[in-house]
């Protein structure tokens, strides 16, 4: 497909984006059932916590087991993603964030922490980059 540039415009270059980013793995425990349920209510939690840590929210798809039962959900972001796994009859929560660039993981985990409130959060943290790369 050909791109064509109007008549007095300037192109401006494509953002350039580095590959390196953090990925976050959050285990949440002791969190109250009635706080795991909820596809609406966590999907804003996600999508709250990607714009604190300055990423961009694409797309989202989350997917609710049944009434009193867990949720599963994808933030797809620019920089990367955020997902959640519920297990409320275990008041237990995974979450996943991945961010490159300029985006800030920890900022995202701080606000779902604030929300869920969990009685113990067991974190671990990967810096992700190709090989050689600084």
């Amino acid at each position: 497909m050909k791109r064509e540039t109007l008549p007095g415009a300037v192109a401006s270059a494509p953002a350039v984006h580095q590959p390196a980013g953090i990925h976050v793995l959050a285990d949440l425990s002791g969190i109250d059932a009635a706080k795991l349920c909820s596809c609406e209510a966590l999907e804003q939690l996600l999508r709250t916590a990607a714009e604190a840590a300055h990423a961009h929210v694409l797309h989202s798809h989350f997917h609710g087991f049944g009434e009193g039962q867990g949720v599963t959900g994808v933030v797809l972001l620019a920089e990367s993603h955020i997902s959640i796994h519920t297990w409320p009859e275990c008041g237990f929560a995974a979450a996943d964030i991945f961010m490159c660039g300029n985006a800030q993981p920890e900022l995202a985990l701080t606000i779902i922490e604030r929300a869920l409130a969990p009685a113990s959060t067991h974190i671990n943290t990967v810096r992700r980059a190709p090989p050689g790369f600084n």
